[in-house]
């Protein structure tokens, strides 16, 4: 992303309604996996750091970021070990091995994603966890993906394929950004045909902001307990497929979808 995205997300990422509502959505996700009190827990892609605080409450927290300034905005946050790297082919911190390794709107970006799957594979320890969120659906591109520099929009059955043929066993996959997405869907449909649109990281006024937060944060009661068939987004934890023990109990139930 250009240097003024980042900018941009610094700014906003602990206050606006996509932002906030996603941190909640995935760190419900994260406490049904009880990692141990000592894990280790890395993010491929930190971006400017906005996810690092909440990752930290759940173990000792490494990230890598390959733009300079994104990274340099995550340092300074001091929540964590931030080094510069990139998929699929520089990945840090070579003697390490994670309990968690996420990648939050990240796999999108990449250029190989079947080939960093594969090698983030290898960074994972014998009982670690995958936990990725992408964007989803083809036909929901917009400006805001071209500004963002994506490079796909992914399908359920596509995302969940990709891991399972990349050495994981995929516990569970689901859409979400489920309430909000009539909304969305129609409002990136109409500026489509008018060649509209753009930064979608713009704050929103401050009662409107609160009320989407809301609404959007309601998810984290249902992701994992209900299957939730269309959305803005797709959320998906796997681990390495070698492993024979059973998903986490309160995602068994959706895990076929």
């Amino acid at each position: 992303m250009d240097f003024q995205m980042y900018q941009q997300m610094m700014e906003v990422e602990d206050k606006h309604w996509w932002f906030v509502a996603r941190r909640s959505i995935i760190e419900e996700v994260i406490r049904k996996l009880n990692l141990p009190a000592d894990a280790e827990i890395f993010e491929a892609g930190c971006g400017t750091g906005g996810n690092l605080a909440m990752l930290s409450r759940h173990g000792q927290v490494y990230a890598m970021e390959l733009n300079e300034a994104a990274r340099t905005f995550a340092s300074d946050l001091q929540l964590g070990e931030i080094q510069p790297g990139f998929l699929p082919n520089d990945i840090p911190f070579a003697d390490k091995k994670f309990d968690l390794i996420v990648l939050l709107d990240v796999l999108e970006h990449v250029e190989e994603d079947t080939a960093s799957l594969q090698a983030l594979s290898a960074k994972l320890k014998p009982s670690g966890w995958l936990l990725i969120t992408v964007p989803a659906y083809p036909w929901l591109w917009s400006k805001h993906d071209d500004l963002l520099h994506h490079k796909r929009r992914y399908m359920l059955h596509n995302l969940r394929q990709i891991v399972g043929d990349t050495g994981y066993h995929v516990h569970f996959v689901s859409y979400f950004n489920f309430v909000l997405f009539p909304l969305i869907a129609g409002v990136r449909l109409v500026q489509g045909l008018f060649n509209k649109g753009g930064n979608e990281q713009s704050m929103p006024p401050k009662l409107v902001n609160q009320m989407l937060t809301f609404l959007f944060g309601i998810e984290r009661y249902l992701i994992g307990r209900l299957f939730l068939p269309f959305g803005v987004s797709l959320l998906l934890l796997a681990q390495r497929n070698e492993l024979t023990e059973e998903p986490i109990a309160s995602l068994v139930a959706t895990s076929a979808y």
